[in-house]
């Protein structure tokens, strides 16, 4: 059976080049990269390659580069790490389209006496500007908001949250998970004080997070051990995977270029769907949104149903976020944006990559048009 991987804003195929790179540090560089001698040392090489091609692909110093064990480690180190410099105050500002790494450790915080805002949407997925600048305010320790969103791929306007946030003195975080490598992004120009993302949303390996945090933010180790990075994370370094990271960021920095087609397809894949097929709608911006994914609305149906029979024709999508999949609700995004819930139950997510190709699309749009026909003869859904 053709397999048609069209959910990469779950995860994405690790890039050949990658793992040829990480195989080099399973079998033959193995130290440790904090062993004085000179096979350490190789190994100790490995990371600080890594970090720089890191750095490279954010446009940042590399020293401002640490690495942990996964996204949501490091988005829950920079947060507490803001929050630890910042007094008594103990006003959090987000937005209600959050990934679960932020939201969760939100209610955490919120049980630990912080008072958490969040900042709405639209119906489109943008956030509301004018209630931001009216919450923060001097209480405020930390504004956080996702730079893309993981369900509809819509982008948020991080510089001007940055100006917003900073023209209060507060400082800034950002989940760019789903912007890194899918878009070009600099925190350096954008002005975030500390921010997260995953390599392997961009043909990287799993088990890593990268983290981020500018000149004078100290971070506050969640993981508590040995001086590896720079204090700021103990245990030794996952060399393979850091160095395999590298390596993908540094293909991800060259395949930019390779934005226009992955959007086209995207476009090609949205558009006959939305023609084809009646009663579809797509959920989020169709400008303000990252070139890979579109999030489609299938009106009546049960997004679960539909992915299933696209399953068994070897077409793999998503009901959203993949951490939540399995629920028989809409996601917190679509709630958020108060997509009608006869739409908000059917909503897939397709998600692109630069390995995705026409005949993707191809084999998606000749299978998709049979299943939601046959799905709305015996399967509506009940709202």
């Amino acid at each position: 059976m053709r397999l048609t991987y069209l959910d990469n804003n779950a995860t994405t195929q690790p890039d050949p080049a990658v793992v040829a790179e990480m195989n080099t540090y399973l079998t033959d560089v193995w130290a440790n990269p904090s062993s004085a001698h000179r096979f350490g040392q190789r190994a100790r090489l490995g990371v600080d390659t890594a970090r720089q091609q890191l750095a490279n692909l954010v446009d940042v110093d590399a020293n401002e580069i640490w690495f942990g064990g996964g996204g949501t480690e490091v988005v829950n180190t920079n947060i507490r790490s803001l929050l630890a410099g910042r007094g008594e105050r103990k006003k959090i500002i987000t937005s209600t389209v959050e990934h679960n790494a932020t939201s969760e450790l939100a209610k955490q915080l919120a049980r630990d006496g912080y008072n958490i805002v969040t900042i709405g949407v639209d119906r489109n997925g943008e956030l509301d500007l004018a209630q931001l600048i009216t919450e923060v305010d001097d209480e405020t320790a930390l504004v956080s908001m996702m730079w893309a969103n993981n369900e509809t791929g819509v982008i948020f306007p991080i510089e001007q949250v940055v100006a917003i946030a900073h023209g209060a003195g507060v400082p800034f975080h950002t989940d760019a998970t789903q912007a890194v490598g899918k878009i070009p992004v600099s925190f350096r120009q954008a002005g975030v004080d500390a921010a997260t993302f995953a390599p392997h949303k961009f043909h990287g390996p799993k088990g890593i997070g990268i983290g981020y945090a500018r000149k004078g933010i100290r971070v506050k180790p969640l993981l508590h051990g040995g001086p590896q990075e720079r204090g700021r994370r103990g245990g030794t370094e996952n060399v393979p995977g850091i160095v395999g990271s590298g390596k993908a960021a540094e293909l991800a920095k060259e395949h930019l270029k390779d934005i226009p087609r992955i959007k086209a397809l995207r476009d090609r894949l949205e558009n006959t769907i939305l023609r084809t097929i009646e009663d579809t709608h797509v959920n989020g911006s169709r400008i303000h949104r990252t070139p890979n994914t579109s999030n489609i609305g299938f009106a009546q149906l049960q997004s679960e149903a539909i992915l299933l029979l696209l399953s068994e024709q070897g077409i793999c999508a998503s009901a959203g976020a993949a951490c939540s999949s399995g629920s028989l609700e809409p996601s917190h995004v679509m709630r958020a944006m108060k997509i009608p819930e006869a739409i908000a139950f059917g909503a897939i997510r397709f998600s692109l990559s630069r390995f995705t190709t026409d005949e993707d699309v191809d084999h998606c749009l000749s299978v998709l048009p049979g299943a939601i026909e046959r799905l709305r003869k015996v399967l509506p859904v009940s709202v």
